[in-house]
């Protein structure tokens, strides 16, 4: 059994590509050991990220499980007609902004 405990409050750090380049031995243990997470930069610009391959085998897991829970919508709603299913919608998000104005008054 694998239990993976996600820290709430990760930092991602920022890097230039130059010194990642230049400590890039350093930049991977402290992903591979502490789990930190980089954000590489060129000229400022966010190039790249790295990041624990946990942390990324997790994303494609969900990014995965998303798709196919969409998948199954569409063919549990495939003979609903567009124009219900858009006033469904519009329903449902008009009661949960109601719902949400009650409460922050």
């Amino acid at each position: 059994m694998v239990i993976v405990m996600i820290r709430l409050h990760d930092v991602v750090k920022k890097v230039n590509a130059l010194k990642a380049r230049q400590n890039l031995g350093q930049l991977l243990e402290e992903v591979y050991y502490k789990g930190d997470q980089y954000v590489i930069e060129r000229a400022g610009k966010p190039m790249a990220a790295v990041v624990p391959v946990w942390l990324l085998e997790e994303w494609q897991k969900r990014r995965e499980r998303f798709f196919e829970t969409v998948e199954e919508l569409q063919q549990q709603q495939k003979d609903v007609p567009p124009e219900e299913m858009e006033r469904d919608i519009e329903e449902a998000v008009q009661a949960v902004r109601a719902e949400t104005s009650h409460q922050t008054v």
